[in-house]
């Protein structure tokens, strides 16, 4: 599993038009699911995000983590992260897990980090969606469990 995170002040991502989710001061994360992952990794991910100091602090310093904060979690499936491209010019989807074993996976993430207390958004899986964001910084991390 793989969650690009960026840091934002505001994000939101709309499907034909309509907002499906928006955050203010927090991380705004791309989640991609490989075709090995399981819910230990969905766990191991949404910990991950819970404790990852990448807010500021008072002084600016990357020292708070959602769970230090009222800061926000903006999930948004992306299957892309997954695309290889050492060979050729059109990435090959081969290491994605397929739609019906990632979505589930991706809830696992929001439903852990829901339960761990934090704020979250989503997009709408499978969806043509239009994200706008923030990054605070900028700051972008990968994560990969």
């Amino acid at each position: 599993m793989r969650a690009l995170v960026q840091r934002v002040s505001e994000a939101r991502v709309r499907v034909d038009g309509e907002i499906t989710g928006a955050i203010g001061p927090g991380l705004c994360v791309f989640v991609g699911v490989g075709r090995d992952d399981t819910e230990a990794e969905a766990a191991r991910v949404a910990d991950k995000l819970w404790g990852l100091r990448l807010l500021a602090d008072e002084d600016g310093v990357m020292n708070l983590s959602v769970a230090d904060t009222t800061g926000e979690v903006l999930v948004v499936s992306q299957f892309t992260l997954y695309g290889d491209t050492r060979k050729g010019r059109r990435p090959s989807w081969i290491q994605a897990a397929s739609p019906e074993q990632a979505e589930p996976l991706v809830e696992a993430v929001v439903a852990r980090l829901v339960e761990s207390g934090a704020t979250v958004a989503t997009g709408r899986f499978r969806a043509d969606m239009q994200v706008e964001l923030v990054n605070d910084g900028p700051a972008t991390v990968l994560i990969e469990a």
